[in-house]
């Protein structure tokens, strides 16, 4: 298991090593990056916003749950709940969940090139097929998931907000001043930092399984579930060491 590891890892770092080259056409490449914003990025915008919401009520609901000592301030709620959010829920979580959305959608695209033999027909044209179809999605998703990452924020903050406004658990003021109680501005970098590189993770793992697609439709299923899984973990992996490094 080790030493295919080993070689998995060797394998796309030789991937990586294709697809970073100088495009042949920038109009080409730069029209192809604006695509990709558009299909990885924008389009998962609606499904941020409403995880988001949902996510920032469950815990602004069990925060105000479980603060009920006295001696605990009634702001503390808000505290938590933004703390959460701006740390874990907004970076970590949040790419955990895209992916399954994103991960899955460029391996199954990448596979399905693969196994109808249009990576091939690239590379017999003398087209660097890794750059021409990978740089793309991993330069486009990049960019765009900073602004996935503040609106997860934004939109879990205002989660909360609607619990206070439209419940008697706790007040809006209490919660207001709760979120803008003891804010370090470098946690918000912090989340945006963390999820520029779990979204490279994402998008290179992802096209790294659905370019090694051998096989059918059958080998292009197994290889999304493995992008989506080998993500997982490796977004997971990376969390931990960016924490110890950006909040040591």
């Amino acid at each position: 298991m080790i030493v295919s590891s080993i070689k998995t890892f060797g394998k796309y770092c030789t991937f990586m090593t294709q697809v970073f080259r100088v495009p042949e056409k920038w109009k080409v490449f730069l029209k192809s990056v604006v695509f990709e914003i558009n299909k990885l990025g924008v389009d998962s915008i609606p499904l941020v916003l409403i995880i988001s919401l949902f996510i920032g009520a469950v815990i602004c609901i069990q925060m105000t749950i479980n603060i009920v000592s006295p001696l605990i301030p009634s702001y503390s709620t808000g505290l938590a709940t933004r703390e959460i959010l701006l740390l874990e829920f907004s970076s970590t979580m949040m790419c955990l969940i895209l992916a399954g959305k994103v991960g899955s959608n460029i391996a199954s695209e990448i596979g399905t090139m693969r196994v109808t033999e249009q990576i091939d027909a690239m590379e017999i044209m003398g087209i660097n097929s890794a750059c021409f179809i990978v740089l793309p999605k991993i330069i486009g998703f990049v960019l765009f998931v900073p602004v996935l990452c503040i609106f997860s924020m934004f939109f879990g903050l205002i989660g909360g907000w609607l619990i206070a406004e439209f419940t008697t658990m706790l007040t809006v003021e209490n919660y207001i001043f709760g979120i803008q109680s003891f804010f370090n501005e470098w946690y918000v970098w912090y989340g945006i930092i963390k999820t520029v590189v779990f979204a490279y993770i994402i998008t290179s793992v992802a096209a790294f399984y659905g370019y090694y697609v051998k096989g059918g439709s059958l080998e292009v299923g197994k290889a999304s579930t493995n992008a989506v899984v080998a993500s997982s973990i490796l977004i997971l992996l990376a969390d931990v060491i960016l924490t110890k490094l950006l909040l040591q």
